[in-house]
């Protein structure tokens, strides 16, 4: 039974939901699933905005079918070749050989990587910039190498002024009958998954998303449709405002992100100490997180949000915590950069983590270091107040 919806006059909604799935890309927890869009334009030629994942090929595969009743497709254009996209672009060979595969260079060379049939008699290769006509619309493609891919294009509807995005401005979240973010509750249901979906997948990438963003100003864009999440129909400022904002790694508020690896609880006690002190302080809108307990997308979704992040970790077998070790490496191979950053330790026999986490910080963009770091020797005494209460005390004025 197919499932589609109109988004304007002759162009359709034709993805769907797989709330099956625990990890996108086998990696991130996706409690609330994941929708892949593809978008269907019925013209004097018909044109298929991208395809979707095997989980939801015979859904896909109805919804087209439904639409077009009995007409032939003439184009399949690929935004992004990464397979939960593009997973049916064989299928759609068989059924319809005439079809028109609309890609770039680099389009072409992934297709024949990651599969093996032969679309040479199906290839149109295009440029940045050109453009191909499909009878009252008119799609013009804009390659954005490296959002978050290297062949990723944005392909622009000019008559009703459209921008399928790929990947951009996409969050995770399965659609729950409603398809436009105006008819969502978008900041409560959609606005931690985009940000955690961008900070994770799209995050390294800031200056090709701003080199993106600069290409997007030359176009009056009426709705975004992007391969993940709610279509943007109305209020679009506000999620080329959160790109802009995210892909500078600029923060979006003021607060205190608190991340500690403890195995018997005393870094734990010592970083709830700090806390209560900076609460105490007046500083709102803490989070606290136990990397052995939250997943890592998690707790970096609000290092994007928040202005300040102090780390806490045992030292282990001389060296930092693994959980702590993984997430700083993460952090920096996302380039995260500019924040204000605290640093507490603790050992028993060889404490090494403040050190170690000194070096990964130090290595990384504009990352500045509040404060005097400072190690706790097994558990933290009374006599060690006065240590935390000079760190809570630097930290609290890099805040305001």
């Amino acid at each position: 039974m197919h499932s589609v919806q109109k988004i304007s006059e002759n162009i359709y909604w034709v993805g769907g939901n797989d709330r099956r799935l625990e990890r996108f890309e086998n990696m991130f927890p996706i409690p609330n699933g994941v929708c892949y869009n593809s978008f269907l334009i019925l013209d004097e030629k018909t044109a298929l905005m991208d395809t979707v994942d095997t989980a939801i090929s015979r859904l896909f595969i109805e919804n087209i079918t439904h639409v077009l009743n009995g007409r032939d497709l003439d184009y399949l254009v690929i935004n992004h070749m990464e397979p939960d996209h593009c997973a049916n672009i064989e299928e759609l060979v068989k059924r319809y050989p005439n079809i028109k595969i609309v890609g770039n260079k680099k389009t072409f060379q992934f297709i024949g990587q990651f599969y093996d049939f032969d679309y040479s008699m199906n290839m149109l290769e295009v440029k940045d910039g050109e453009t191909l006509c499909l009878g009252r619309h008119n799609l013009k493609f804009m390659t954005v190498p490296m959002v978050h891919w290297p062949e990723v294009m944005f392909t622009y509807e000019e008559t009703e002024k459209i921008l399928f995005s790929a990947d951009a401005f996409g969050t995770f979240g399965a659609l729950a009958g409603n398809i436009f973010c105006d008819e969502t509750d978008y900041d409560h249901y959609y606005l931690e998954e985009a940000r955690r979906y961008y900070s994770n997948i799209v995050g390294k990438y800031g200056q090709q998303v701003q080199s993106a963003l600069k290409k997007l100003k030359d176009y009056e864009v009426n709705m975004i449709c992007s391969l993940h999440g709610p279509i943007w129909r109305e209020n679009l400022p506000y999620i080329l405002n959160k790109y802009d904002k995210w892909s500078k790694y600029e923060p979006e508020k003021n607060g205190v992100v608190l991340v500690y690896a403890s195995m018997y609880g005393n870094i734990e006690n010592t970083i709830n100490v700090i806390a209560n002190k900076l609460a105490q302080k007046g500083v709102k809108d803490m989070r606290v997180y136990d990397i052995s307990k939250t997943h890592p997308s998690y707790i970096i979704s609000d290092i994007w949000k928040y202005s300040h992040v102090i780390f806490g970790s045992v030292t282990y077998n001389m060296g930092l915590y693994y959980g702590m070790e993984s997430l700083l490496n993460e952090i920096k191979a996302l380039n995260m950069q500019n924040r204000k950053v605290g640093l507490v330790g603790s050992g028993t026999w060889s404490p090494q983590s403040v050190k170690i986490m000194q070096e990964i910080i130090g290595s990384m963009k504009n990352m500045d270091i509040v404060g005097e770091p400072f190690e706790v020797t097994s558990s933290m005494k009374q006599e060690q107040e006065e240590v935390v209460d000079k760190f809570v005390e630097d930290f609290f004025k890099s805040i305001n």
